[in-house]
């Protein structure tokens, strides 16, 4: 007599284990096989969960260095001022307040609350004005003045080229 565990993959493709079971041990059998089924289908989908949150995982992980979200001067905190973290600062550029001295200019960008002096070395784009909105990336120095490495300016969508004004 054919046993559920004992049976050969031949035996159990043609059904023939079926007429060697008496009614109860071919019911038995008949239900350790579901709940073998029942296991695997399981584990199938515990293991594609688990892949699907490992991938995931990995692709927040990989993107996390390239999601740059600006700050307004009113989010900046003091951990942001203490621990030199790059960040974007975004904002207007206040009315009278670029002063230039050689390659460097000093600025200051503000939102509708707080205003934050900014230090810049370089070349600023032709867009750059003030009552412009614009995103400075550095860090702070020891004295609270933020030191941009990179600036960009903000168009509006009436913006064209000087050819066509």
């Amino acid at each position: 007599m054919c046993i559920i565990s004992s049976l050969s993959a031949n035996c159990r493709r043609n059904h023939k284990w079926k007429r060697h079971l008496s009614g109860i041990e071919h019911h038995k059998a008949v239900n350790l096989y579901h709940i073998q089924q029942q296991k695997t289908r399981f584990w199938i989908i515990i293991s594609g969960i688990l892949l699907l949150l490992s991938t995931a995982g990995l692709v927040i992980f990989s993107l996390r260095g390239t999601m740059d979200f600006f700050r307004t001067p009113s989010e900046i905190t003091e951990d942001d001022m203490r621990w030199k973290t790059r960040i974007r600062l975004g904002g207007y550029v206040k009315e009278g307040m670029i002063k230039r001295a050689g390659t460097g200019v000093r600025f200051h960008i503000a939102d509708l609350q707080n205003c934050i002096e900014v230090y810049f070395n370089g070349v600023l784009p032709d867009l750059f004005r003030e009552g412009q909105g614009v995103i400075a990336e550095g860090f702070f120095d020891e004295n609270g003045v933020f030191m941009a490495v990179r600036v960009l300016a903000k168009h509006d969508e009436k913006y064209a080229p000087k050819v066509f004004q």
